[in-house]
Formats: C-alpha cells, sequence, structure tokens
C-alpha cells in the first residue's frame, strides 16, 4: 500500500515543508551526485550517522564495507554533525522520493499546525529522537544511517494525533490489479507503525545494512508526543477535521 493524498485542507503557505524538500533534493543533487559514484558513498561516509563511531564503541580505523570496492573508515573524532547532516541523505531513488512524498502528504497539515519556525524545530527534534532510538538499539553499527524517515516518522506521530479520522487515499497493488480506496489516518498510520516495531524486532542482533526500523519507531514516538507541545490550538481550531469528533 502506498499512500496518494489525503482529504485534509492546510490555510497556511507551506514554506517549512518545500524548504525541506528542497534541501534534501540539493543535497542529493549536490552532495550525493544524484546517487552516482564516488559522491554517494562519500557522503554517506563523511556526513551519515554511524552509531560505532560516534558512541566510540568501534575502534577507529575499522573499515566498513559499503559496496563493491568502498569503505568507511571510522575515525577518532566522532562527526558531531551526522545527527542532524544525516536526515538530508539518502541511500537511491526510491528512498528519496519515497521520504519526499510522505513528507509531502503529511507534513503540510503537520506544519499548519504549528506554524513555520514551531514545525522546523519539531521535525528537526523528531529526527534526533529517532537517531537516538536507533543507536540504542545497535549501538555497534558500524553502517551509516542516512535518510529523512525518522524526522517523517516523527511528522507521521503528530498527524495521527491531530487529524486521526482524515481520509488517506491509497494505491494498493494486487498482482497485475491496482487499485485505490480510503481509509481513516489512523488506520494507515497505526499499520506502518505496528510494521515498523515487527520489522525493529525482527532486526534485533542483526548486522549489516538495511532499513532503520527503531529510528522509525523512536520518530513516530517523539512526534506524538512532541505535538503535545509545539501545537498552536489556534491554528489547530481551524481544521474541520481535528480530532477524533471530526
Amino acid at each position: 500500500m502506498f499512500p496518494l493524498s489525503d482529504e485534509n485542507p492546510h490555510f497556511l503557505t507551506p514554506y517549512t515543508t518545500y524548504a525541506l524538500i528542497a534541501l534534501n533534493a540539493l543535497a542529493w543533487l549536490f552532495l550525493q551526485r544524484l546517487g552516482t559514484e564516488p559522491g554517494l558513498g562519500a557522503s554517506v561516509c563523511a556526513l551519515g550517522l554511524v552509531p560505532g563511531e560516534l558512541l566510540q564503541t568501534l575502534a577507529a580505523g575499522t573499515r566498513v564495507p559499503m559496496g563493491p570496492g568502498v569503505y568507511c573508515v571510522l575515525s577518532a573524532s566522532p562527526n558531531w554533525v551526522t545527527p542532524i547532516t544525516h536526515m538530508f541523505l539518502h541511500g537511491g531513488w526510491l528512498h528519496i522520493i519515497g521520504n519526499m512524498w510522505f513528507l509531502w502528504i503529511f507534513g503540510n497539515n503537520v506544519e499548519d499546525s504549528m506554524g513555520h519556525g514551531r514545525f522546523a524545530v519539531f521535525y528537526l527534534l523528531c529526527g534526533l529522537a529517532a537517531a537516538a532510538l536507533q543507536m540504542y538499539a545497535n549501538p555497534r553499527s558500524g553502517i551509516p544511517m542516512v535518510g529523512a524517515s525518522g524526522a517523517i516518522g516523527g511528522v507521521m506521530g503528530a498527524y495521527v494525533l491531530l487529524y486521526p479520522k482524515v481520509r488517506v487515499k491509497m494505491l494498493l497493488f494486487l498482482g497485475f490489479i491496482v487499485t485505490t480506496f480510503t481509509i481513516p489516518a489512523f488506520w494507515m498510520l497505526g499499520y506502518w507503525f505496528v510494521a515498523q516495531v515487527i520489522g525493529g524486532i525482527g532486526a534485533i542482533g542483526a548486522h549489516g545494512g538495511g532499513v532503520a526500523f527503531w529510528a522509525h519507531v523512536g520518530g513516530f514516538v517523539a512526534g506524538g508526543l512532541l505535538v503535545l507541545l509545539f501545537r498552536n490550538r489556534e491554528l489547530v481550531a481551524r481544521h474541520p477535521y481535528r480530532g477524533w469528533s471530526a
């Protein structure tokens, strides 16, 4: 299943959502060279978040294989900007397109509930919470973590608290059959969250790369909690589909 749109109006021009999408796109173009080497590997190694390097649980000089003939060499001096920079890097075209699509669908309405500046701070805090839980789950990982999905998980956690009954139009593939249907946001986002928890449990003890399930879980939970602090009640009150009584 893949979300296509939601039936939720927004009143503010979502400048912060536009800016976040633009920053991710610019990083993909200029730092990651549209996913080609050596730009992709160099950016991931230099600006991706490596739990084992940041927490110093892996020895300096450890060579982490990233692909045929491509290695990241861990440093003795952690790069403390990577908890932020990793949110704006991606591992491939499907990775960035999927993340930006989710951010566009759900980000504009969450920004609408907070205002531009608050939403920017909220987004970054969710990304940091996501990274923290992923590092806690696998502190000795040498694989660089990249992607906006932890922060976007926070956006979805906020969305389901703010607008649980808004209808989301979904695209469904059933073999050769492609169809669409609509479901309430709490069903779609609840299913996504449960899938991340199950994936995270299945990944416990695993080595190597893959999906950072616990980052998704951490971001989602952080978003659901932080929205209670960051929402502007006057802005939320304008929405006809807010809350469970919508």
